[in-house]
């Protein structure tokens, strides 16, 4: 089954700034939400269409999902992402790609979406996810929490696990909730 559409664009870059504010003009887009290392920003009512990451050098203390999300150095594409309709279309979906032997290499709540992160065979990242929140706006206005503020990455998970616990019939509700 394929996805609803595709999500958003996320950019490695060392010129945050000057990467927002083009794609700002370009696009007639404004900023959701940006600290110094992330910047939002979108054009319509989704939470984020183009992103911006500047991981700059890593603390010696690097979690693994900081190293699982900062492969390389250089600027360039971080990740495409495309967004499916329901958690049981993302379900059916890993379920579909495990039995195929391609795996997750990191599975993430950020808040607004819950993602499941692969690499095509050239390397590139690709973000499978669903919106957890009904509508953009609520999704917005949770980017703008001290929740999102504190962990903008997210909170991980275990794929396995969110299937067990999808197919128990635990509700999505549930299932999205983050709470940090």
């Amino acid at each position: 089954m394929p996805p609803s559409k595709l999500a958003h664009v996320v950019y490695q870059t060392n010129r945050m700034a000057a990467m927002r504010d083009w794609y700002c003009t370009v696009l007639d887009g404004h900023v959701i939400y940006e600290n110094p290392h992330l910047s939002f920003v979108t054009y319509d009512e989704e939470h984020h269409r183009v992103a911006f990451v500047d991981f700059g050098p890593l603390s010696p203390r690097a979690t693994d999902t900081e190293l699982a999300i900062k492969p390389t150095e250089q600027p360039g594409l971080h990740h495409v992402a495309f967004t499916f309709a329901s958690m049981g279309q993302l379900v059916d979906t890993y379920v579909r790609l495990r039995e195929a032997g391609i795996r997750p290499f990191f599975c993430v709540n950020h808040g607004p979406t819950t993602s499941m992160y692969y690499r095509d065979p050239d390397g590139n990242r690709v973000e499978l996810q669903i919106d957890n929140f009904a509508t953009a706006e609520e999704g917005q206005a949770w980017m703008h929490s001290a929740a999102f503020d504190a962990n903008p990455i997210g909170v991980e998970y275990d794929p396995d696990d969110l299937v067990k616990k999808f197919r128990q019939g635990v509700p999505v509700a549930e299932l999205v909730k983050r709470d940090g």
